[in-house]
């Protein structure tokens, strides 16, 4: 395997282990992550179906990105999700910095998917 190939599996995992955590974490402790949804988000829905619906949301981005496969959409998703967290909860902010670094690892996937997908493409045009 190149380095670049154990740097992106490396990316890939970490990413997605910051995405599995707490959606599987939430179903054993899902008081624990309540309090990082903002105020407006709750009495739409019970609370508990909330927050295992963004687990959902959470498991698919990190398998996707496990798979290595198409994967500038899910890194994408999970750039915007966790500079999302961090603008919504900016209270919470000697916490949630860490999730600055995962979203700028999540967006050197998305640019690594972008930069390998312009490479394949000319030959899928037959040029």
């Amino acid at each position: 395997m190149t380095r670049e190939k154990t740097a992106n599996l490396v990316l890939r995992v970490g990413v997605a282990f910051a995405f599995l955590y707490p959606a599987i974490n939430a179903l054993f402790n899902p008081e624990s992550w309540l309090g990082y949804f903002p105020a407006f988000m709750f009495g739409y829905v019970p609370d508990t179906v909330l927050l295992h619906s963004f687990g959902a949301v959470e498991v698919v981005i990190a398998l996707w990105i496990l798979s290595g496969i198409r994967i500038f959409w899910p890194s994408l998703a999970a750039t915007v999700m966790l500079l999302a967290i961090v603008a919504l909860d900016y209270f919470n902010f000697e916490v949630l910095f860490r999730d600055l670094s995962i979203a700028a690892a999540s967006l050197t996937l998305a640019l690594f998917a972008l930069e390998e997908q312009k490479s394949i493409a000319p030959h899928f045009r037959g040029q």
